[in-house]
C-alpha cells in the first residue's frame, strides 16, 4: 500500500490541545496518537484505534470489525453492545444518534479509517458540553481530518486474509476559493468471516469536507454516506460450547434444505445499513464572546435478518391451502394462529407421523418431530421464512456553544453556556417473507406475507448547560450544571391503543472540578459529575413492557488524578469511583435454547439495580530517542452489580459482565529514514460472562512499512 498525505490545516484549539495522556482538565481523558492508527489496517473499524487507551476494551467479531451485532465497548463497567448503550459517542463533537443495533449508528458508519484524525476518550465525567444522552460512562469523540492546503490525490489498496480487500481514494482540492479548502473520498471494501469463510461483508463509503477561513468566521462542512452489508457471528453461551469448537459459532456455511438446520445459515443472519450524515458549522467571535454553532442532518435505514424454520399461520384459510404461501398476499398485524412446517402440493399443512422421533441434533440441541423431514411423507415440502426487522431514522439538530473570557482582578474567568436540540423520528416494522423454495436456497419473496407490527418513535431532546471556570493562580476551579428534557413517544400504526409516551427528563446535573499545578510539569486534578442516560425509545417497542417501572439511568462519577508533562515523557494517573443506579438492560430473545422469532422485541428491557465501580488508570507516552517511542497503559477496574433484580440471574457483588479487572498495554514504535514499524501487545484479564468466567487473553498488533518519496515524478 502506498499513500501520500500533506499536513492538515490546524484544527480548533480544543482538539489541538489533546495529547495521548489527556488535556489539562479536571477529569480523566486520553486521545489516540498516530502510532495507534498505524497499528490498525485501513480495513479495520475506527473503533479499534482506541483499544490501547486506559480503561477501554473493544471487542469485535473479527479482525476488521465487520459485524455490528457482535461489537462491544467497555469502559469502567459501562458498555455499548447489543444489550445496552451507556457510553456517549460523537463525530466532530456532534451526537451520533445512539449506538444501539436497532436504528443506531456507531462512529464506523460515519468515518473511513483513512479520514480519521484522532479520537478523544473521556472515561468518566466527560466535558459538560458532551452531546449525548447515553454518556453515563463518559464520551468518545471521533474527529475527521481537515483539508490540506495543497492539491493532492491519495489512492490506496489493502488486501488481507479472509478475502479482504479495500480500495480507497481521496482528492484534496487545495485552495478552491479564497482561504477555502476541501477534500472528497470514496472507498469500497469486502471480506468474509474467519470461521466458515462464507459471509458476504461489503461496505461502500463516500465522504467530503470543506473548511473556509474568513476574516471573522470559520465555516466547516462535512457529509458522509455509508452502505454496509454484514453477515453476523452468533453468541457463544458456555465454556463447554467454546471448548468443543473454539473456531466455530455454530452458524453454517452451506444450505441443507432442512429449515431447522438452515435457521443457522450465516448469510441469513445479516445486518444491512445505510447512513447519510451531514453538518455545517460556524466558529466566530461576537463582541468578545466566542461562538460555535452547527446544524446537522442524519438519515439511517436498514434491516436485520433471521431465517425462522417455519411460516407463520396468520389467516384462517379453513380447508383451503395456506394463503400465506401465495405471492401477493400480505397480512398486517394480528396474532399468529400457529406455525407451518411442511405442506403438500396444494399448500395444506402436514403433521408429523405418529410416534416419529426426531433425529435432528443441531442447532440448539436439536428439534422435535415437527421440524424433521424424516417424520413426513417423502413428497412433503418444507417451508420457512426470511424475517426482516426494518429500521428507519431521520434526525435533525442544532448545537450552540458560547465562551466568554473576562478578568476578575488578576484572575481569568471563563464562562461557558450552550444548548443542544435534536428532533428525530425512528420507524420500525417487522416483515416476514416466504423463502421461495426452502429445499434450494434462502432467496425470498420480496412481498411479505405478514407485517407483524409497525411503529413510529418521535423523540425530542433539549440539553442546556452553563459552566464557570476561574483561574486562581494556585488552582483552576470549575463548577457547572446541565439539564436534559427528553420526550419519547410510540405510535403503533396497527393498534393505536398501544401507543404511549413518556417524559425522560433529568434532574439538574451538577459538575465541579479543580486542577492545580504542584511543581513544574506536574498537576493534580479532581472532578465530580452527575451523569444521566434517557430511557431509550426501544424500551417502548413492546406493549408488554411496563414503562412505569423503567426509570432513566444515573451515575455519580468522581475522578482524582495526577499528570506529568515533560519534553520526552507524559504520564497520567487516575483513581475513579462511580455509583451507577437504575441500570436498564436488554434481555435478548436469542438464547442457548434457540431464538424466539415471534417476539415483537428480540428481548425486553428492565431496570436491574445498579453498578459500583472503582479503579486506577495509568498512561505513559515516552520518547526514548527521536526514532523510538514507548507507550504503556494499565487499568485496574472493579465493577460489581449492586442490588440486582432477581430475574437477571445476577447476585449482589458479582462482577459486571464483559468488564475486565486488569488490562495493560505495551507498545513500541520505531521510525528511521523511510522505514517505520511498531509492535503493540495488550493483556486482558478474566471477564465475567454471567454464569461463567472467560479466560484472560493477550493480543498483539505488528506493522512494518516504508515510504518512498517520489519514485515517479508527481507521486
Amino acid at each position: 500500500m502506498a499513500e501520500a498525505m500533506n499536513a492538515p490545516a490546524a484544527q480548533p484549539d480544543e482538539i489541538e490541545e489533546v495529547t495521548v495522556v489527556g488535556r489539562s482538565v479536571s477529569y480523566a481523558n486520553n486521545a489516540t496518537e498516530e502510532s495507534m492508527i498505524k497499528q490498525q489496517s485501513s480495513m479495520t473499524s475506527v473503533l479499534a484505534t482506541i483499544d490501547n487507551l486506559p480503561g477501554v476494551l473493544i471487542n469485535e467479531g473479527d479482525t476488521f470489525g465487520s459485524d455490528d451485532w457482535s461489537t462491544s465497548i467497555s469502559i469502567r463497567g459501562f458498555s455499548v453492545d447489543l444489550d445496552q448503550q451507556q457510553i456517549g459517542m460523537t463525530v466532530d463533537g456532534i451526537a451520533n444518534g445512539n449506538s444501539n443495533y436497532g436504528g443506531g449508528a456507531k462512529a464506523n458508519r460515519y468515518i473511513d479509517t483513512e479520514n480519521l484524525r484522532a479520537v478523544e476518550v473521556s472515561q468518566g465525567t466527560a466535558d459538560i458540553a458532551s452531546r449525548s444522552h447515553e454518556a453515563l460512562g463518559g464520551t468518545i469523540n471521533f474527529t475527521t481530518i481537515n483539508p490540506g492546503t495543497e492539491e493532492l490525490l491519495t489512492v490506496s489498496s489493502t488486501f488481507g486474509e479472509f478475502d479482504a480487500q479495500k480500495l480507497f481514494m481521496r482528492y484534496e482540492t487545495g485552495e478552491i476559493a479564497a482561504d477555502t479548502y476541501a477534500w472528497i473520498s470514496m472507498s469500497t471494501q469486502e471480506n468474509s468471516d474467519w470461521m466458515t469463510q462464507t459471509a458476504e461483508n461489503t461496505r461502500d463509503h463516500m465522504a467530503a469536507k470543506f473548511v473556509s477561513y474568513m476574516s471573522n468566521m470559520d465555516i466547516t462542512g462535512y457529509i458522509s454516506y455509508d452502505d454496509t452489508h454484514e453477515d453476523n457471528y452468533q453468541r457463544i453461551y458456555s465454556l463447554e460450547q467454546f471448548a468443543q469448537s473454539p473456531a466455530w459459532d455454530e452458524l453454517t456455511g452451506n444450505w441443507t434444505g432442512v429449515p431447522y438446520i438452515d435457521q443457522s445459515y450465516r448469510r441469513g443472519w445479516s445486518t444491512l445499513r445505510e447512513n447519510l450524515f451531514a453538518y455545517l458549522e460556524a466558529n466566530m467571535s461576537l463582541g468578545g464572546v466566542d461562538v460555535k454553532a452547527n446544524a446537522y442532518w442524519h438519515k439511517n435505514e436498514g434491516r436485520g435478518d433471521w431465517v425462522p424454520p417455519y411460516i407463520v399461520d396468520v389467516n384462517d384459510d379453513g380447508s383451503n391451502g395456506h394463503s400465506e404461501l401465495v405471492h401477493g398476499n400480505t397480512y398486517e398485524g394480528g396474532a399468529p394462529l400457529g406455525q407451518i412446517y411442511f405442506v403438500d402440493a396444494n399448500g395444506n399443512s402436514l403433521s408429523p407421523m405418529a410416534d416419529c422421533e426426531s433425529s435432528l441434533t443441531f442447532p440448539y440441541g436439536g428439534g422435535g418431530a415437527v421440524y424433521d423431514p424424516a417424520c413426513y411423507p417423502t413428497n412433503a415440502i418444507p417451508v420457512s421464512s426470511y424475517r426482516h426487522t426494518n429500521y428507519k431514522k431521520d434526525r435533525v439538530g442544532i448545537n450552540i456553544d458560547a465562551v466568554w473570557v473576562a478578568q476578575i482582578g488578576d484572575m481569568e474567568n471563563t464562562l461557558r453556556a450552550g444548548l443542544w436540540y435534536e428532533d428525530y423520528e425512528r420507524k420500525e416494522n417487522r416483515s416476514w417473507q416466504k423463502i421461495i423454495d426452502s429445499r434450494v436456497g434462502y432467496q425470498f419473496d420480496e412481498t411479505p406475507y405478514w407485517v407483524q407490527y409497525s411503529s413510529e418513535f418521535p423523540v425530542e431532546t433539549l440539553m442546556y448547560y452553563v459552566e464557570d471556570e476561574i483561574d486562581l493562580g494556585v488552582a483552576t476551579l470549575r463548577v457547572g450544571a446541565k439539564k436534559f428534557n427528553v420526550d419519547i413517544e410510540k405510535k403503533d400504526l396497527f393498534v393505536p391503543g398501544n401507543s404511549l409516551s413518556v417524559e425522560s427528563d433529568s434532574d439538574v446535573l451538577f459538575s465541579a472540578g479543580v486542577v492545580a499545578p504542584v511543581m513544574d510539569g506536574v498537576e493534580v486534578f479532581a472532578g465530580f459529575a452527575q451523569n444521566y442516560a434517557a430511557i431509550k425509545d426501544g424500551v417502548l417497542e413492546s406493549s408488554s413492557v411496563d414503562i412505569s417501572s423503567v426509570e432513566p439511568e444515573t451515575a455519580d462519577n468522581i475522578d482524582l488524578g495526577l499528570r506529568y508533562v515533560a519534553a520526552d515523557i507524559n504520564v497520567s494517573l487516575t483513581y475513579y469511583n462511580i455509583d451507577f443506579d437504575n441500570r436498564i438492560t436488554y434481555q435478548s430473545a436469542e438464547e442457548a435454547g434457540g431464538v424466539d422469532y415471534l417476539g415483537e422485541l428480540d428481548g425486553t428491557y428492565v431496570n436491574v439495580g445498579g453498578v459500583q465501580s472503582d479503579g486506577i488508570e495509568v498512561a505513559m507516552d515516552y520518547t526514548i530517542t527521536n526514532k523510538l517511542g514507548l507507550y504503556f497503559s494499565y487499568t485496574q477496574n472493579n465493577s460489581e452489580y449492586k442490588d440486582p433484580a432477581a430475574s437477571t440471574g445476577f447476585v449482589d457483588g458479582q462482577r459486571v459482565v464483559g468488564s475486565a479487572e486488569d488490562m495493560f498495554v505495551v507498545s513500541l514504535d520505531y521510525t528511521a529514514d523511510v522505514y517505520n514499524m511498531g509492535l503493540s501487545t495488550k493483556y486482558v484479564g478474566e471477564r465475567s460472562a454471567g454464569s461463567f468466567e472467560v479466560d484472560s487473553y493477550t493480543v498483539a498488533d505488528f506493522y512494518l512499512g516504508a515510504t518512498v518519496d517520489s519514485p515517479v515524478q508527481g507521486i
